[in-house]
């Protein structure tokens, strides 16, 4: 496994802003605009990394790591994750639970890696903390709403981490080796897929199915829009929880 490159300053300061969207005493039009603004940053800096590693490789090395999911709704937790991982161009495989504990392996270069940390850590929180505070509608159990709730907050926040993704790919400049941003994230992608081939060659898609119904659902959606899109990272080998 290998170990997560120390933080720079640019993490730093999306991290900055990124606090100040989730201070209970932003107002929901100051949240959002933190959260433009730092969920652009972040977008920028993974291809800026990618950019600057097609000429310096060590700029931004492909590895590996191992978030571990317990805790209620583990279900909706993978999901969250999975999605978060494919969006920011790394692939991830969940292990057998044991007691359960689920062990996920991510695979993808470092800023990626980091981005994906960062941005799990914090939609989690926001999650469970949105899906709380919603009310099932009449006759509907309270299971079946968070669920669906969950459900729409995790495909908003998959198109709109795309969108973010497709956005910054369109703004970048060549690379100093004179290629384009498509052919350099294409070719990482390439990399991380064989890396991740090579250590589980029969792995199927690790994300699961989002597929739910109930009144959540919406609900879930519409706080996926007003969502802040990270704020603490972590590295290595950690149990997450919320």
């Amino acid at each position: 496994m290998t170990t997560p490159m120390p933080e720079d300053g640019k993490l730093a300061k999306i991290r900055a802003i990124l606090a100040k969207a989730e201070d209970p005493a932003a107002t929901p039009e100051e949240a959002e605009t933190y959260f433009a603004k730092a969920a652009a940053l972040m977008a920028k800096y993974g291809i800026e990394k990618a950019m600057l590693a097609d000429s310096d490789p060590t700029q931004d090395r492909p590895g590996d790591r191992v978030i571990t999911v317990k805790g209620a709704y583990s279900a909706d937790r993978l999901y969250l994750l999975g999605y978060v991982s494919t969006s920011l161009n790394c692939v991830s495989i969940r292990k057998r639970p044991v007691k359960g504990v689920t062990e996920v392996h991510m695979f993808g270069y470092e800023s990626d890696l980091d981005r994906v940390e960062l941005l799990y850590t914090s939609l989690l929180l926001q999650m469970f903390n949105g899906m709380r505070q919603g009310r099932p509608a009449s006759g509907e159990s309270t299971v079946t709403y968070r669920k669906a709730w969950m459900a729409g907050f995790i495909i908003r926040i998959d198109q709109r981490l795309r969108e973010i993704e497709a956005h910054a790919k369109r703004e970048s400049p060549v690379a100093d080796t004179g290629r384009s941003v498509e052919l350099v994230l294409a070719d990482r992608r390439a990399v991380v897929k064989a890396r991740f081939a090579a250590a589980y060659p029969r792995a199927t898609d690790p994300k699961g199915s989002t597929r739910r119904r109930g009144s959540g659902l919406n609900d879930g959606h519409q706080a996926a829009n007003r969502a802040d899109l990270g704020q603490t990272r972590v590295s290595g080998r950690r149990a997450i929880s919320a």
